[in-house]
């Protein structure tokens, strides 16, 4: 454990709840101190006495800590640094049915803004094989007249562009959205804007074959414009 050179600050800042400030002192803390995941930190008697807060109030802090995953117990080494999940607080709480239509528009949004965002990894990572997978799975959307089936080839589809760009973060992310996706799907929104000269998925494919990552943003751009046109009713319908 790293010894007390630099102490938490005492908690003075009025305009929050005390559990408020502790936390935030804490975080502080760990920053000026230069803590690294796997170092512990000192026991909770010494940081009580440098902030001036009861334990009780410290221990409440820590809990919000250890929730986020900054901060775990481990076993004779008492409480240690964790190399935070960035993404494990959005994913407890990302449930469609309990946000209400202005965050779930904003978070519909960010992943149409993200799937014109990559394709530069996607041309930088892409190989004989990805686009293969691409092709088979276009040609069976191509093939089926079932909406369902359709439906379930173009989610496919753009997780398949997330795999392909290879950055895991963004692949998780796209795998909690995709619950907000489907909604669109549902029946809680019919239908889709007609955009002129649409952009389908065989376009796509092709541009990830032989355009370029300009080009590819450009047809990925149009290709989305149907899901724009859906926010409007995206939230008319969820607060009707």
């Amino acid at each position: 454990m790293k010894a007390l050179k630099v102490k938490p600050k005492p908690v003075i800042d009025q305009s929050l709840s005390l559990v408020d400030k502790v936390e935030l002192n804490l975080r502080e803390y760990f920053t000026e101190a230069n803590l690294q995941p796997g170092d512990a930190i000192p026991k909770e008697a010494e940081l009580a006495e440098s902030m001036g807060v009861s334990r009780t109030a410290l221990r409440e802090a820590l809990s919000r800590l250890r929730t986020l995953g900054l901060i775990e117990s481990k076993r004779n080494r008492g409480i240690i640094l964790t190399q935070p999940d960035i993404l494990g607080s959005f994913e407890r709480v990302l449930n469609p049915m309990l946000l209400d239509s202005a965050t779930l528009q904003d978070i519909f949004e960010l992943r149409l803004v993200l799937e014109m965002g990559i394709a530069d990894l996607l041309f930088i990572r892409k190989t004989n094989e990805s686009i293969r997978k691409l092709e088979l799975l276009v040609e069976k959307e191509e093939n089926t007249k079932d909406r369902f089936l359709k439906n379930r080839y173009d989610a496919e589809f753009h997780s398949m562009l997330y795999e392909i760009s290879g950055n895991q973060t963004l692949l998780r992310f796209q795998k909690m959205l995709h619950p907000i996706f489907n909604l669109v799907h549902s029946g809680q929104i019919i239908g889709k804007t007609e955009v002129k000269n649409a952009v389908i998925h065989r376009d796509l494919l092709n541009e990830l074959k032989e355009g370029t990552p300009s080009s590819f943003r450009e047809k990925m751009s149009v290709h989305l414009k149907v899901y724009f046109g859906l926010l409007g009713k995206f939230d008319k319908n969820l607060t009707t």
